[in-house]
C-alpha cells in the first residue's frame, strides 16, 4: 500500500509518501519525506505566528507535493490512501492541510485517515522497528516538542492513558524562552543545545567558575521532580533563568561562558525532569519499553543520557527513539500512523475537521 501523508500542524509544511505493508508485523519503506520549513519566516517574532504560517502552508503546499511526487518517482493516481494531520496544532494551520487532502481524496476518490499529531510522534519509532516483533507492551511514551510534553502508558496500539503533562510551558517552548532571554534567538532548543556542547558540564548540583573580578554560582531548580504526581511545570525555569541574568553585571551577561553555563543547566534541569518521571513511571507500571518522540528528543545530550540511564536503572527493558530527523515534524510519521489505523478501519473525507486541542 502506498500513503501519501500531509502534516501542517504548526509551521512546517510536510508531505511524505511511504510504502507500506505487513499485518502483524508492520514494515515501512519511505519513498519521499519533503519537509519546507517557515523558520527564516517566523525568527523576526520570536515564535511562530498563525495565520503567516497559514498562508505559508497555503503557498507551499502545491509546490511540495510536487516535489513529493517526483521524488517517490509516483504519480497521484498509484496512491492508494491519504494521511492528515487533524490535531493537536494551531488551528488555521491545520486547516489548510485538511482542506488540502480533501481536495486530493475527492479528486482520486481516496480514503482519508485522521491522525493526532502526539500518536504520530510515537509512531516514528517503528519506521526502523518492526512493531509486533517483540511484544512492547505496556510502554511508557514520553513526547517532547515545542507545545507539548506528555507521558504516556500505552497498553497496546492506539490505547494510551495521559499519565502526566504539563501545566504551563512545554519544554521546547521554555527552551525558546530562555533562548530570548539570553539573546540568543529562535528556535531556541538547537542553539541552547549547541552552546552546552562547549562545556564540560554533566549535571552537578552546582556550577561554579570564575571571571577576573566575579564569581557566579549557577543552580537552577528541578521544577515538581520529587512530586508524587507526573505532571511537567517549565514556566518557573524559565523565570529562574531571567531572575539569574538580571542580577549578574552587563560584563557578565554578555561574555560566553556565562551564556554556555546558563544553557547546559538549563538544558540539564530539563533533562532531570524528564528522565526522572520517566523512569519513575516505567518502573510504578513495570512497562516491557520506553518510547520517546517529539522535537526535543532530537538534543544529543538527552538522547544520551536517557539511554545511560535506562540501561542502568531498568536494563530489560527495550529502549524506542526515532532517529533525530524524524523526531521534529514530518509527514513520514504521519502516514505511518495512518497505516496502524488503517488496518482497523479508514474514514471518508467529508467527515474530517481540525481540532486544536485533540487529546490522545
Amino acid at each position: 500500500m502506498k500513503i501519501l501523508a500531509i502534516e501542517t500542524s504548526c509551521d512546517d509544511t510536510c508531505i511524505a509518501l511511504i510504502k507500506a505493508s505487513g499485518k502483524t508485523r508492520p514494515c515501512f519503506k519511505i519513498l519521499s519525506n519533503i519537509v519546507s520549513s517557515q523558520v527564516k519566516i517566523h525568527k523576526k517574532w520570536g515564535g511562530v505566528y498563525p495565520f503567516l504560517a497559514k498562508r505559508e502552508h497555503q503557498k507551499n503546499l502545491p509546490m511540495v507535493l510536487r516535489k513529493a511526487l517526483k521524488g517517490a518517482k509516483l504519480l497521484l493516481e498509484k496512491v492508494d490512501l491519504i494521511a492528515v494531520t487533524v490535531g493537536p496544532g494551531l488551528e488555521p494551520c491545520l486547516w489548510v492541510g485538511i482542506n488540502f487532502a480533501k481536495d486530493l481524496a475527492k479528486k482520486s476518490n481516496l480514503k482519508i485517515v485522521p491522525v493526532n499529531h502526539i500518536e504520530a510522534h510515537i509512531y516514528a519509532n517503528f519506521l526502523n522497528y518492526a512493531a509486533g516483533s517483540r511484544n512492547l507492551f505496556p510502554a511508557i511514551c514520553l513526547v517532547v516538542s515545542g507545545g507539548h510534553t506528555q507521558l504516556i502508558l500505552m497498553r497496546d496500539f492506539g490505547n494510551y492513558k495521559i499519565l502526566g503533562e504539563t501545566r504551563d510551558d512545554a519544554a521546547g517552548e521554555c527552551f525558546d524562552k530562555v533562548a530570548r532571554i539570553l539573546g540568543l534567538g529562535y528556535p531556541g532548543g538547537p542553539i541552547i543545545s549547541k552552546l552546552a556542547k562547549k562545556i564540560n558540564y554533566r549535571g552537578s548540583t552546582s556550577i561554579k567558575f570564575e571571571f577576573v573580578r566575579d564569581r557566579i554560582s549557577i543552580n537552577l531548580p528541578r521544577p515538581m521532580i520529587h512530586q508524587k504526581n507526573y505532571d511537567f511545570s517549565f514556566s518557573g525555569l524559565k523565570t529562574a533563568v531571567l531572575y539569574n541574568f538580571r542580577n549578574q553585571s552587563p560584563k557578565i551577561r554578555k561574555s560566553k561562558k556565562y551564556i554556555r553555563e546558563m544553557c547546559a543547566e538549563a538544558q540539564q534541569v530539563v533533562i532531570d525532569v524528564l528522565i526522572h518521571k520517566t523512569l519513575k513511571a516505567a518502573k510504578e507500571y513495570n512497562v516491557k519499553s520506553i518510547i520517546l518522540g517529539g522535537g526535543v528528543v532530537a538534543n544529543d545530550e538527552l538522547r544520551k543520557q536517557f539511554k545511560s540511564k535506562i540501561k542502568k536503572e531498568i536494563p530489560n527493558s527495550l529502549f524506542l527513539i526515532p532517529d533525530s530527523k524524524f523526531c521534529t515534524d514530518n509527514a513520514a510519521m504521519v502516514a505511518i500512523a495512518a497505516y496502524f489505523h488503517w488496518l482497523k478501519d479508514a474514514t471518508v473525507w467529508q467527515k474530517i475537521e481540525a481540532k486544536a486541542n485533540l487529546r490522545i
